[in-house]
């Protein structure tokens, strides 16, 4: 994928040799002849850099005055300027209204093409900036946490999947992680050095939808709306929930997608799009379909790959993993010292539903931490859990962490816990004690006399 310059001289030969130059170097070339040219060029397309002649013939506009036009529109776009005829003032004048750099004809090919790829170095800088800025004002934006099968087959899919331009549907219960594979699919790919933009769909409404989706060319606040679709030019989309956008909004992007261009809100000019879609949906698109709520073309225009991720309670394996990776995240953001987990907590941990999935655990894992005191060292227990987390249960057998249960001393609560845990495990693997043996990690003779000392029948 090679990265565009716009170039506008009004002298032909000046035009080719630039072109000529670039396209040897890998880069593709668009040419003008003068401002309203360039204008039709940018209003359709967004080049990545552009160079611009400072005194043209036959033009509305001359090189400064485009500059400014363009930068208004697309202030993140690189613009060198280039003249015969330039004065140091004339430079100065340019770099103040947002030139990157200023070059006097006749130029060298060697410092043309170095200035222009300093140029597109410092806007993926720039752009790979800002996305640290936002991930670190959150959270560290993490990698894919654990090692049991079903992580093992989900990464294994996103090695495979990142290097193709495939759209991708990644499906999976709320805070499972969902935007986490997206954007590591959009990492691993080659469009990592553009911008990934995430797209609130329950945002869309069909009052503004249009202009945050697509840009408008109706001023407000002075300047032009430049749309999500737009701004991820040459890097991914990502569509989160698109169970939340309404038919309207859903045939308006099913012909984006479908055709790669679109016209801005109040606009006649159709904008080419070169970007990546990554969706995402918590619920089962055949029943969305099937319902009325999802339209089937649309669902196989962005369902080229199918992703799905697990939930936490279908790879509790992983959660001990997880929940001391929280820790050390949480440490960090916190401003804290690590703290260990105790055995009997990360067993408790183990058991509970988690309907919240991953995030639910990092939540439970910054509650604990932020409560907790690390001054003694100590391993911290089941009591630090908060309350409002109950294990996995059933009506006859599995005890709940109610306010009872937290209320009794460390020794009889962890007693009461161990039997609630081993009779869950002996439920969900149906009584099978070799497999239960090896996911609790204990050895089977072990196991035996462990479930006949709690009073657990294992027959």
């Amino acid at each position: 994928m090679s990265e565009e310059i716009l170039i506008v001289d009004d002298e032909p030969d000046i035009r080719s040799l630039i072109s000529l130059t670039l396209e040897d170097e890998g880069f593709s070339t668009v040419q003008a002849a003068n401002a309203e040219q360039a204008r039709d060029i940018v209003s359709t397309r967004l080049p990545s850099c552009a160079i611009l002649d400072i005194w043209m013939r036959d033009s509305d506009m001359d090189g400064l005055e485009l500059l400014s036009w363009c930068k208004e529109i697309y202030p993140d776009m690189p613009i060198l300027m280039i003249s015969g005829h330039g004065t140091i003032s004339t430079a100065v004048e340019a770099i103040r209204n947002g030139a990157y750099e200023f070059v006097e004809k006749p130029f060298k090919a060697e410092r043309l093409i170095l200035t222009v790829r300093r140029a597109l170095q410092a806007k993926r800088l720039e752009v790979e900036n800002q996305l640290l800025r936002a991930r670190t004002a959150v959270y560290k934006q993490p990698d894919l946490i654990g090692n049991s099968a079903k992580m093992k087959q989900l990464k294994n899919d996103v090695e495979k999947i990142a290097p193709t331009s495939s759209r991708v549907l990644i499906q999976g219960r709320p805070g499972s992680g969902k935007e986490t594979v997206a954007r590591l699919i959009h990492d691993k790919s080659s469009r990592s050095e553009h911008p990934f933009v995430v797209v609130s769909c329950s945002r869309l409404s069909d009052e503004k939808g249009d202009a945050e989706l697509f840009g408008s060319e109706i001023f407000q606040y002075g300047r032009r709306i430049i749309g999500l679709l737009e701004q991820a030019h040459l890097g991914t989309l990502y569509f989160d929930e698109i169970s939340d956008l309404s038919a309207t909004m859903q045939a308006r992007i099913l012909r984006a997608v479908t055709e790669q261009r679109f016209r801005r809100v109040g606009g006649t000019s159709e904008i080419i799009s070169d970007v990546r879609i990554i969706s995402a949906t918590n619920n089962n698109p055949q029943e969305m379909i099937e319902a009325g709520k999802l339209r089937e073309d649309l669902f196989y225009r962005l369902a080229v790959v199918n992703i799905y991720v697990p939930e936490l309670s279908q790879r509790r394996e992983d959660i001990a993993q997880l929940a001391k990776y929280f820790v050390q995240q949480q440490s960090e953001l916190l401003g804290k010292k690590p703290i260990k987990l105790g055995e009997d907590l990360l067993n408790a941990l183990r058991a509970l539903a988690w309907p919240g999935s991953v995030r639910q655990l990092k939540n439970v894992i910054e509650t604990i931490m932020i409560l907790s005191s690390d001054d003694d060292g100590e391993p911290v227990g089941i009591s630090a859990l908060p309350e409002f987390n109950s294990p996995s249960n059933s009506d006859n057998n599995t005890q709940t962490l109610n306010e009872t249960f937290m209320s009794l001393p460390l020794r009889e609560a962890r007693e009461k816990f161990e039997r609630a845990y081993l009779l869950s495990q002996l439920e969900r693997f149906d009584g099978n004690i070799s497999q239960m043996a090896k996911f609790i990690e204990m050895e089977r003779s072990a196991l035996h006399r462990k479930l006949k000392s709690v009073g657990i029948s294992d027959s």
